[in-house]
């Protein structure tokens, strides 16, 4: 296919990207990450800020929770590396940088991005115009899970060796999925070697959400439906735990939004907090 018919990155892929140069750009130091990398990625034309996607007051909340689940994820990869662990997926991958931002890192890993073809392919591109070469340490598997492919046996074509744990992480993925999928997807993860660490997150019922965040959840919702990729799952923290235990992981705790709000975010002067909606799952197999 010619480079100018590959398909792009899901909306949702590009706008998480975004956020994340958002907070660089207009929140003061410090900053919970840095990463500039993907905006150069998506490279989303002039007068993108203007988007009302990009309001830097109304989607503040938002904006601190992407980059409080992405510090998250790389301070759990870095802690599992430092214990030996050699092995980092991210289920869909999007428009993820961990490789090209923090390189000395990543380099003592083998990293497996794993997301739909056509977004692999299109930001295999992208590393290539942007002069970031890719090396035989990032493995960018395409899965085709709409036709049902298997993931593992697409990770384990790409040298991951399921006998060596693993880091596993999923951020904004679960609630675009059915319940069943999700299900599956732990009982996988739950099969991967003694040691293997999973973060996951996840999307709290209506009900959950802090009275200001409500609305911000439903706006939410209605531009996920009309960009075609809705919200499907929602789960309490006890019933994703649950659904951990069921699925085989011999221990799983519950990471609330305001445990991640208090680590990174307890001493801004500027308010900047992450909105209240969406909670990570830890396990362990």
């Amino acid at each position: 296919m010619p480079h100018d018919q590959l398909p792009a990155p899901d909306h949702t892929a590009v706008r998480t990207a975004l956020w994340r140069a958002m907070h660089l750009l207009v929140d003061p130091p410090p900053h919970v990450i840095e990463d500039e990398i993907g905006l150069r990625l998506a490279a989303p034309g002039d007068g993108w800020r203007a988007r009302p996607d990009m309001d830097p007051q109304a989607t503040s909340g938002f904006r601190a929770a992407i980059v409080a689940r992405a510090r998250f994820s790389e301070d759990l990869i870095a802690e599992q590396a430092d214990r030996g662990v050699t092995q980092y997926v991210i289920l869909g991958a999007g428009l993820d940088t961990f490789a090209q931002r923090n390189p000395e890192l990543a380099s003592r890993l083998q990293t497996f991005e794993v997301d739909q073809p056509g977004t692999q392919a299109w930001k295999r591109r992208r590393l290539t115009e942007l002069g970031y070469r890719i090396p035989d340490w990032l493995h960018l598997v395409p899965v085709d899970f709409e036709a049902g492919e298997d993931w593992l046996k697409k990770l384990a074509e790409a040298d991951f060796d399921a006998d060596r744990p693993a880091v596993v992480v999923s951020t904004g993925v679960t609630m675009y999925l059915t319940k069943d999928t999700n299900a599956a997807t732990l009982h996988q993860i739950a099969g991967l070697a003694p040691g293997s660490t999973l973060a996951m997150t996840f999307l709290l019922p209506p009900e959950l959400l802090h009275d200001a965040d409500r609305p911000r959840l439903r706006a939410s919702q209605t531009g996920a439906h009309a960009s075609g990729t809705p919200f499907i799952s929602f789960y309490t923290p006890p019933e994703m735990l649950t659904l951990a235990r069921e699925a085989g992981f011999e221990d799983a705790h519950h990471v609330s939004g305001a445990l991640l709000a208090e680590r990174y975010f307890a001493h801004r002067t500027d308010k900047l907090r992450p909105s209240s909606g969406e909670d990570v799952l830890l396990a362990t197999t």
